[in-house]
This record gives structure tokens, C-alpha cells and sequence, in this order.
């Protein structure tokens, strides 16, 4: 359930540099089809690793934006380029980038490569992961919001069971949500390790996954409003999208790619016809999807597990008669 960003392999000739490789890099390279003079925008920065790819085929007339809303991507990003002209860097949400006056002059790409990144997994004090004790916080951006910490200790039983269920696809969730709700009116939960362990105290044996896998997925989607970031953000790239340029998703779980595979086919199919009502206007199609679901091949999903559940979707913005 983690974007790719952080996996170290080797790069292919005339790409990258042997330091970082992200998921699906190929594929994302393909579906961009990088114009020299084209302007780009990379929505979830992360370690920057598909950045670097669409830098690498800018001329001195491109122009990169960037955007994350966690400080420490957008102050990696600003040590590794603040000194090319041709990018500018923005902290806040890809949902928001229609609001960047940088984009106001269109885009012949965009890039969103959702899902928490490996730094943000692999370091325990930004409370992720279920695998890492430290402090219960799951916010990308911790300077906003509600910590998971916070959260739990306000949300009612059900609040907790619709969370769990709803983003996690969690089965048990009414039996982890009554023992959060027992635990913390004694004890307070402030550390992963510990609200972990408690799901696990509940969950029925032989789970091929961490028994805590999903309730941290929905826990996570939740206090970071993921999907509703997707939404706004599909539609924002959109709009600013001119006409012939790219939008490129990567998604790691079924609930982001429902949405993106939605979207997609919204704009680009005409909505089955209904006998019980009106003649609808016609169907005037805004993208071109290209390509069905696009997944790693053989040998990155063996070296990067983190590649696994990777799916790309990429659409093309068609130019709409007056």
C-alpha cells in the first residue's frame, strides 16, 4: 500500500543514475511522452525520483513543478533543484494545483504517484507504520490536521468502524473498533506499536498480512483526506491540462484506482442509455484513455515488492470544438 519512491536499483541505459528508481518508472515515461518545451507537473514529489526522469528530457525551455505537502520531500526537492530555472517548487496538496498561478498557463503533464512513500514508512517518527514503533501520528503533512492519535482518542465506536471498513476494507472492523474504544478508556493510545498490537489482539490467526495492514490503511486515508484529494486533484489536473497533454496515476490500492479508472472513463466514455429518460445532450468526450491498467513487469516486481500492487493509468486530454 506504499508509493515506490526509495527503492535503490539499477537504472536502464540513458535514464536515471544508479541511486533511485521509482515503481513503474518505464511506464510513467512512456505515458508522459516528454515534449522538450513542455511544462510538467510531479503532484506527490516524494525522494523524486520520476522528476528527475521528466527533467532529464526538458530542454531549456521546460518548466517542472513541484508539489508535495510534506515538508521533508519539498525541502529534499529544493537542495536538488533549487538551482535549475526550469522548476518551481510548491508545498501543499496536488488538489490545490489548479490554485498555483504556475499552472494557470496549462500543463502537458501531469504526474500523481499516490499512497504514503517509503521515507515516510521507513521512518518511525512519522508514525506509519505498524512495523516501527513511534509516535501514532500518519499525518503527510504534520503541520495540518488531526494526528491518528488525536483522532482515536475523540471518534466514537462506530466513527472508528466506518473508517476501518470504508478505507481499510477491513472485515473486522466493528471488533477492532470496540477494542480501541475498551483500551483507550484506560490508556490512551500515542504510539503505533501499541494500537497495532491491539488490532492484533482481536484478529482471527492466519492472516498471510500484518494483522494490523488494513486499520492502518484506513486509519492513514482518513486523517490525510486521500480520496477526496484524488477527486479534487483529478479534476484539477483537468482543467489546467491543455489539450494533448498527459495525466499519469499510480495507484496502490483498489479504492484509489476505482476513482481514477472512474474518472477516466467519465470523460472519456458516453454513460450508458436509459429508455426511462430524456435524450441526453451528446456525448462530448475531454480524454482519450490510453491503454487499460498498466503494472510492473517480471523483474521489478521481483527486486521491488514495493512494486507489487502498482497499477498506472494514463488518459490524454482531447481538444473539445467550439
Amino acid at each position: 500500500m506504499r508509493k515506490g519512491d526509495g527503492k535503490r536499483q539499477s537504472a536502464p541505459a540513458g535514464h536515471l543514475p544508479a541511486l533511485h528508481l521509482p515503481v513503474l518508472y518505464t511506464q510513467v515515461m512512456e505515458g508522459l511522452q516528454v515534449k522538450e518545451d513542455g511544462t510538467y507537473l510531479d503532484g506527490t514529489f516524494g525522494r523524486g525520483g520520476h522528476a528527475r526522469g521528466v527533467l532529464q528530457q526538458l530542454g531549456p525551455g521546460g518548466r517542472l513543478l513541484l508539489m508535495d505537502k510534506d515538508p521533508e520531500a519539498i525541502a529534499h526537492a529544493e537542495q536538488t533543484f533549487a538551482g535549475d530555472a526550469r522548476v518551481a517548487i510548491r508545498r501543499a496538496s496536488f488538489a490545490a494545483l489548479a490554485e498555483w498561478d504556475a499552472t494557470a498557463a496549462g500543463l502537458d503533464g501531469v504526474l500523481l504517484d499516490l499512497g504514503v512513500s517509503s521515507p515516510q514508512l521507513d521512518v518511525a517518527e512519522r508514525g506509519f507504520s505498524f512495523g516501527k514503533d513511534g509516535p501514532l501520528d500518519m499525518r503527510m503533512d504534520p503541520d495540518a490536521g488531526q494526528s491518528a492519535a488525536e483522532w482515536i482518542a475523540q471518534a466514537d465506536e462506530r466513527a472508528i468502524a466506518d473508517v476501518l471498513w470504508t478505507y481499510g476494507e477491513e472485515k473486522q472492523s466493528r471488533r477492532i473498533a470496540r477494542a480501541i474504544v475498551a483500551r483507550r478508556a484506560e490508556q490512551p493510545f500515542t504510539r503505533t506499536a501499541d494500537l497495532a498490537a491491539v488490532i492484533a489482539s482481536v484478529m482471527p490467526r492466519g492472516e498471510k498480512i500484518h494483522p494490523a495492514t488494513r486499520s492502518f490503511q484506513g486509519i492513514r486515508i482518513h486523517i490525510n483526506r486521500e480520496l477526496a484529494d484524488l477527486e479534487a486533484g483529478l479534476d484539477a489536473a483537468l482543467a489546467r491540462l491543455r489539450v494533448g497533454g498527459r495525466l499519469a496515476v499510480i495507484s496502490f490500492h483498489s479504492l484509489e484506482d476505482r476513482i481514477v479508472k472512474q474518472f477516466i472513463n467519465k470523460h472519456a466514455k458516453a454513460p450508458p442509455a436509459n429508455r426511462r429518460l430524456p435524450v441526453a445532450t451528446d456525448f462530448v468526450p475531454t480524454l482519450r484513455a490510453i491503454g487499460g491498467a498498466r503494472k510492473g513487469e517480471a523483474d521489478e516486481v521481483s527486486s521491488n515488492p514495493r512494486a507489487r500492487s502498482a497499477v498506472l493509468r494514463v488518459a490524454e486530454k482531447l481538444e473539445v470544438a467550439a
